[in-house]
């Protein structure tokens, strides 16, 4: 009874310091639970609070164009008739008749050589001849009466002819000193001076025909097929930027270079002006086939990608308003065509008159809600021309 009564007493002792530790377990354990329950709250409300900010784009309407195919190449520009004019013979310039730059016909005097002693030479050629056919006429007079044999009268006339070809010849010689333009045409830089000793095939000056102006290009032997002759070409030069030089092909080669698979066109083009002079650089662009109509976009519309094409469409939810809120971005996979310049013709994916994005893609996804830039856009070149600065 007495050893009951002393462990109800230990007992009783050891009860009370327990319920202490288990109250201060259970409130700990009650702290962390309530803790982790606010963190968990405050996390969630500030992941509410980081919805998705709307992203500023850039778009455009997707419209039709009409496109037609068509080949480019390069080319350089030659004259139809143009020539480095020298002499056959030498000697010393003795008269100019002609300037530097010079327009002149066909035939037009333009240089003397001295020819004084050829000329000299020719007079007594000629009377050299002269006698010949004296000699001949009074042996043919004498020969009717039998004064003279046939064989004089046959020997006076190889005499005779013998002379008027050396007259011929002797004015070929001086001929050869005076130089005739062969072409109507533009001079260029005088290469001679009064009193200077030329030698025979010194370049005097060049000639060239410019109007009209062929205009000399290769195309590979996959085009033959969309060329003829009479085709309409457009031309156009570094020098004159943003004008276009309209021509016809005149000639096709009759064969395909078999180094390069390549043939060669030539087109003529009206040159009134002359402002196109042989041996200039020439871009040329020749249509083919017939009008399409293509719905086209600039190429910064385009998001390329390994596996596919697309583009971001602009989708307007049923709270849209005139300032751009409701708007959202919708990927969408396109397979495209040729492309032109700025432009890209789309032949699947996009319809007539979708809005599509063409600035800001990069940091766009399904359904990421937009804003539309005020920015104004740069313009969209179908026939860009890169200028060096």
């Amino acid at each position: 009874m007495v050893a009951r009564t002393l462990l109800q007493d230990r007992f009783g002792a050891l009860a009370k310091p327990m319920a202490i530790m288990l109250a201060i377990v259970a409130l700990v354990f009650g702290g962390l639970y309530g803790f982790n329950a606010f963190r968990n709250m405050m996390i969630k409300g500030f992941l509410a609070s980081m919805a998705n900010p709307p992203q500023t784009v850039s778009i455009t309407t997707a419209g039709f164009q009409e496109w037609r195919s068509k080949l480019t190449a390069v080319g350089t520009f030659r004259a139809v008739n143009g020539a480095d004019l020298s002499l056959e013979a030498s000697g010393i310039v003795e008269k100019i008749h002609f300037q530097s730059g010079q327009q002149v016909e066909a035939g037009q005097l333009l240089l003397e050589l001295r020819k004084d002693t050829d000329i000299a030479r020719l007079a007594a050629l000629k009377a050299s001849a002269e006698l010949a056919g004296v000699n001949l006429r009074r042996d043919q007079a004498q020969l009717k009466i039998h004064a003279a044999s046939q064989a004089s009268v046959d020997t006076d006339l190889a005499n005779l002819k013998s002379a008027e070809a050396e007259v011929a010849q002797q004015e070929a010689v001086i001929a050869q000193k005076t130089l005739r333009a062969p072409f109507g045409g533009r001079l260029g830089i005088r290469g001679v001076d009064l009193g200077q000793y030329i030698g025979a095939g010194s370049v005097i000056v060049t000639l060239q025909a410019l109007d009209p102006i062929y205009l000399d290009f290769t195309l590979p032997q996959q085009a033959l097929n969309g060329i003829e002759v009479g085709q309409s070409i457009d031309a156009g030069v570094d020098a004159f930027p943003g004008k276009k030089f309209t021509g016809k092909i005149v000639a096709i080669n009759s064969k395909v270079d078999q180094a390069s698979r390549n043939v060669q066109v030539r087109a003529s083009l009206a040159n009134a002006d002359h402002k196109l002079t042989p041996g200039m650089f020439a871009q040329i662009d020749i249509a083919t086939g017939n009008p399409e109509r293509l719905i086209t976009l600039p190429q910064t519309a385009i998001v390329y990608a390994p596996f596919g094409n697309s583009v971001f469409l602009v989708q307007k939810s049923a709270a849209a308003d005139d300032k751009g809120a409701g708007l959202s971005a919708q990927q969408a996979f396109v397979r495209l065509g040729a492309t032109r310049g700025d432009e890209v013709a789309v032949l699947e994916g996009v319809t007539e008159g979708a809005t599509v994005v063409t600035a800001g893609q990069v940091k766009l996804r399904n359904g990421s809600p937009l804003k539309i830039s005020d920015t104004p856009q740069p313009p969209v070149d179908p026939d860009p021309k890169p200028v060096d600065q």
